[in-house]
């Protein structure tokens, strides 16, 4: 399943980067991630590894493992899905004036052998929902500095 969203931050790509890379404060704008934690020995580039306590409908579920796996500051990153969701999530970033495009894209499916792609088909939109109320929450952040 692959689901695109895409936001102007009120930011340079070097300040929107900054906010999007303080991995621990990620909880902060993302609805879904109850906490994010370093579980690596260096927090930038390729080989970052992170573990993200994460939510389903309001309640801590699940620990994801995921792994940086291209690092392009303040361009863009993908980072690999190492969990009960997996395949890859991309934040790109454009800039655009004094501002800067935010594209989020996620490409996973859910590992549950029989019932992954109705499962993934099912919340598909509350996934999309999510990384929307993610963004403007993001896009608030910055706003408020």
């Amino acid at each position: 399943m692959r689901i695109e969203r895409t936001v102007d931050l009120p930011c340079g790509a070097d300040r929107a980067w900054a906010v999007l890379t303080d991995w621990e404060r990620q909880a902060e704008w993302m609805r879904d991630a109850d906490r994010v934690r370093v579980v690596s020995e260096h927090r930038e580039g390729p080989g970052v590894r992170l573990a993200v306590r994460t939510r389903l409908f309001g309640i801590p579920a699940f620990t994801e493992l995921m792994e940086v796996t291209w690092w392009d500051p303040p361009s863009g990153l993908a980072i690999q899905h190492g969990g009960p969701v997996i395949g890859e999530g991309t934040w790109s970033l454009l800039p655009e004036g004094p501002a800067t495009r935010f594209t989020w894209v996620e490409d996973v499916r859910l590992s549950l052998p029989v019932f992954g792609e109705a499962a993934a088909w099912c919340y598909r939109p509350f996934m999309g929902m999510l990384m929307r109320r993610a963004q403007e929450d993001l896009r608030r952040r910055i706003d408020r500095g």
